[in-house]
């Protein structure tokens, strides 16, 4: 791989003509970059998607090319990514539709608003792989009656498409008033019975580990359960009958279901499975008796999961902050808290809540102010990169709270290009802050250059456009591929080293 060369590709000070030399040589990962610069011409891209047909569905699907750019047998990628697109091109799905490698037929299952003689053809496929795409995508018609096809995998996909009938999807639920089905991928490739050893090592086997077939297909037919379990137009009634079944997979495909009687939710956060339970506290749909129940839980992830979730009621909020491990985050009920509610976190005597509040970027002025001289450095941490903060406030909350709250300083979008000079010289230094630095708007070219000595940030500076010129073109020969290729993308790397780059070649 080029490195200088992809960097160019992305480059967007690159001019037209360099981007059509680039075009005549590239190769396909030269070609990745080129198809993504926003100013690439319609000329351009139709000549970058005939040299490198790899970039050319990702053209097309964007909206670069058009049918009268594309020869479907030349460019297969290409076509099948229009016909995605949902553009309107029976010829080309019925070309598709019998095409010999079968990537291409399942590409096209995938596909809505197939002509009627298409989706026949395809849902007779001789491959159960094509055949399930279609049952994942399809209409509710057609999903209706895939439901029942005599191989397992295609009822897994149908049971997982929202399209399904309602009666159908509660049908696999159970398997009541369905014909048995006679295969799945274990038995059409092993004797049964057969249980797949999750430790396998055979090169070309594509199971997963468990997977079982005892003549009943079990592992498929579960799966097919866990996906309509999952499934929104999946009826309420059919899937409250799994709250006590045996998998806790099954159980646990029930917890971020927003339909399900009170009563159910208390059931499952009663759960002997953590994860049931963590994706539970993350519903929106719990009540405030659930969530108080959940609160005190300290299965795995339980209390971080149900912090993000927008209904949690303040109090209980701000004691989860207190024991938990949130992360620097905007909590939905933070963020939709109410004016009152914002001074009352604000004037907390505890510094979780203020801590909360402070993630906040829309405070009121007085707010903000009173936090950024806040006494704890969690809740200063948590405001520092709050847009409309005087370089003095920055520099204090500096002077007094040090490494703690630097690199948040350094991210503030007001940071002065002074102050992220003297970050840059802090003792000791803060290699977070570098990073930040380095893609910071208001960072000076002093800045960067400090920032290049930290191994993360240095590709990062490399590509800042206030880094001088000089240091850009020197970048270009460094041993990280990294710097390599943002000092080429740099838009202030000189146009005559572009244009000799280029020439090079």
């Amino acid at each position: 791989m080029n490195h200088v060369l992809c960097g160019l590709a992305a480059n967007a000070a690159l001019p037209s003509e360099l981007v059509d030399q680039l075009i005549e040589v590239a190769d396909a990962d030269i070609a990745a970059d080129l198809a993504r610069r926003e100013d690439l011409s319609h000329a351009q891209a139709v000549a970058l998607a005939s040299r490198v047909e790899e970039c050319a569905a990702w053209l097309a699907s964007e909206g670069r090319l058009t049918t009268a750019d594309i020869d479907p047998a030349a460019q297969p990628h290409a076509a099948l990514a229009l016909l995605c697109e949902h553009v309107d091109s029976p010829d080309w799905a019925r070309l598709f539709a019998t095409d010999p490698v079968f990537e291409h037929r399942e590409k096209l299952a995938a596909c809505s608003g197939l002509p009627s003689d298409v989706v026949k053809t395809l849902a007779a496929d001789a491959d159960v792989r094509v055949v399930a795409e279609l049952a994942l995508w399809t209409t509710s018609e057609v999903a209706g009656r895939l439901a029942g096809h005599p191989h397992a995998e295609v009822r897994r996909a149908a049971a997982a498409n929202e399209a399904t009938p309602p009666p159908i999807l509660a049908a696999l639920l159970t398997s009541e008033g369905l014909p048995p089905a006679q295969q799945c991928l274990v038995c059409d490739r092993e004797e049964t019975p057969f249980v797949h050893d999750p430790q396998c090592r055979r090169n070309e086997c594509d199971l997963l580990p468990g997977d079982s077939c005892d003549g009943a297909h079990q592992s498929t037919v579960q799966e097919t359960q866990r996906m309509a379990l999952q499934n929104p137009a999946t009826p309420t009634d059919a899937v409250i009958r799994f709250v006590n079944h045996p998998s806790p997979l099954l159980r646990w495909a029930l917890a971020a279901r927003p339909d399900l009687p009170s009563e159910v939710y208390g059931q499952l956060a009663m759960d002997s499975h953590s994860g049931v339970r963590a994706d539970l506290a993350e519903n929106p749909a719990i009540e405030d008796s659930v969530i108080r129940t959940l609160a005190g839980d300290r299965g795995h992830d339980v209390q971080r999961r149900l912090a993000h979730n927008p209904r949690v009621p303040l109090d209980v909020l701000i004691r989860l902050a207190g024991t938990t491990k949130i992360g620097a985050t905007l909590l939905p009920r933070i963020a939709a808290a109410a004016s009152a509610e914002v001074e009352e976190l604000a004037q907390s005597p505890e510094p979780a809540a203020r801590m909360l509040v402070a993630q906040r970027r829309d405070l009121p002025t007085r707010v903000r102010d009173a936090l950024a001289t806040d006494p704890d450095a969690k809740v200063v941490k948590s405001l520092a990169s709050h847009p409309g903060l005087s370089e003095a406030q920055l520099r204090a909350m500096v002077d007094k709270h040090g490494v703690r709250v630097i690199a948040k300083v350094a991210a503030n979008p007001d940071a002065t290009a002074a102050l992220l000079e003297d970050l840059t010289r802090h003792e000791p230094p803060v290699q977070k802050a570098f990073r930040e630095i380095a893609r910071h708007r208001n960072a000076t070219g002093l800045a960067l250059h400090n920032c290049l000595a930290d191994r993360q940030a240095r590709p990062l500076a490399a590509g800042h456009p206030a880094l001088p010129p000089q240091v850009i073109m020197e970048l270009l020969t460094d041993p990280d591929w990294q710097v390599v290729e943002a000092a080429a993308a740099n838009p202030s790397l000189p146009l005559a080293t572009m244009s000799a780059l280029v020439h090079q070649l």
